[in-house]
């Protein structure tokens, strides 16, 4: 694993995965391990989009602990550059790094609304609501150049069908037009997800998203234009994010949040060392506590992947956030309503996909 600790990008290190015949490569002596000392230090990456031709765009899962049953993912990877993002190990399926190339080699899907169509107009189609943002965010920087998102919103918007979006991203304003409208037959909730308050924790943990700031200000003009909001804390991390909780709800609730969840670190396949390698450069001082703590919670190892627990924890440190977390929405009135999107209201696309733009 080399270091690679650049500013703007999350990973520390490009680490190398063995999963899917991605070999790691030994300090042998080469050039290669003084190519600093050579040639200077390398430039920072840059963002390498590549564009991906997928046959579907609709994923399927039956995971008992999973609110939806099919989703959206207009992108592969994600600039954000979350150290703690599930979806990293999905990049070594390409034979990429979970780690520098997850955040910079970057596929986007621009059949998406087409094939989007294409689904809905099936025959026995049956609507239920559909997540974006369940892998990667729907809303990072490159979505202004490729509107994947948005078109596939319009679509969504044209047919009545419900959505579900999470996203860390105030991009989602450019469509509160299309959600707006959607909100109208409650068909539309947004899930905003806010780690940290903290400037000084979210540069290093969430290099390329928009500050708490910008997403708590995004919470208010959704709700203000009638769109269900939701505040996700997820992940809490123990000893770096954890104390922020009541402060966290108070402010969501005050930007106008109807709902508040949360996930405590989930740190699968290459994560971990991933995980493990950003805290040994950002929190030296806490790093074997804080993992201490996840350990707690997933049965003595790093993930606990297991149905049900992989969400909630377990163990006294889980069940003391989620009293704390609980308290913390009654005092602010969260989470009195449960909000259940329409499905009655759908229906199928008529002729080609260009007659909806």
């Amino acid at each position: 694993m080399f270091s690679l600790k650049t500013k703007g990008r999350g990973a520390t290190a490009n680490a190398p995965s063995d999963r899917f015949n991605l070999a790691g490569r030994e300090h042998d002596g080469d050039w290669l391990d003084a190519r600093e000392e050579i040639d200077g230090p390398a430039p920072p990456p840059r963002t390498h989009v590549t564009i991906e031709r997928p046959k579907t765009i609709l994923s399927r899962n039956r995971s008992p602990d999973i609110p939806f049953d099919r989703s959206i993912n207009a992108y592969r990877g994600c600039e954000h550059g979350c150290i703690y993002c599930f979806a990293r190990p999905t990049h070594a399926f390409h034979d990429l790094s979970p780690g520098l190339d997850f955040e910079t080699k970057l596929f986007a899907k621009p059949d998406a609304p087409r094939l989007l169509h294409a689904a809905l107009s099936k025959n026995g189609y049956r609507a239920a609501p559909i997540a974006m943002g369940t892998n990667t965010d729907p809303y990072q920087p490159i979505e202004s150049r490729f509107r994947i998102t948005r078109d596939c919103i319009a679509i969504l918007a044209e047919t009545r069908h419900p959505l579900t979006i999470t996203t860390k991203s105030n991009r989602v304003l450019r469509d509160i037009d299309l959600l707006a409208d959607m909100a109208k037959d409650n068909l539309v909730a947004v899930a905003i997800s806010v780690t940290s308050l903290d400037p000084a924790v979210h540069r290093t943990l969430e290099p390329r998203a928009p500050t708490a700031r910008k997403r708590l200000d995004a919470i208010t003009a959704l709700s203000e234009a009638g769109i269900p909001a939701y505040v996700s804390m997820s992940p809490i991390i123990p000893a770096i994010t954890d104390h922020e909780v009541e402060h966290l709800i108070e402010a969501a609730a005050e930007a106008g949040a109807k709902a508040a969840f949360f996930i405590p670190l989930r740190l699968p396949h290459e994560v971990a060392p991933l995980f493990c390698a950003w805290l040994d450069e950002y929190y030296p001082d806490r790093a074997k506590k804080v993992m201490n703590i996840v350990r707690s919670i997933r049965q003595g190892l790093d993930n606990d992947p297991r149905f049900f627990t992989r969400m909630r924890g377990a163990g006294p440190w889980a069940d003391l956030i989620r009293t704390r977390f609980a308290k913390a929405c009654r005092k602010h009135g969260l989470n009195r309503e449960r909000i259940a999107l329409r499905s009655d209201l759908f229906c199928p696309p008529v002729g080609p996909q260009g007659e909806l733009f």
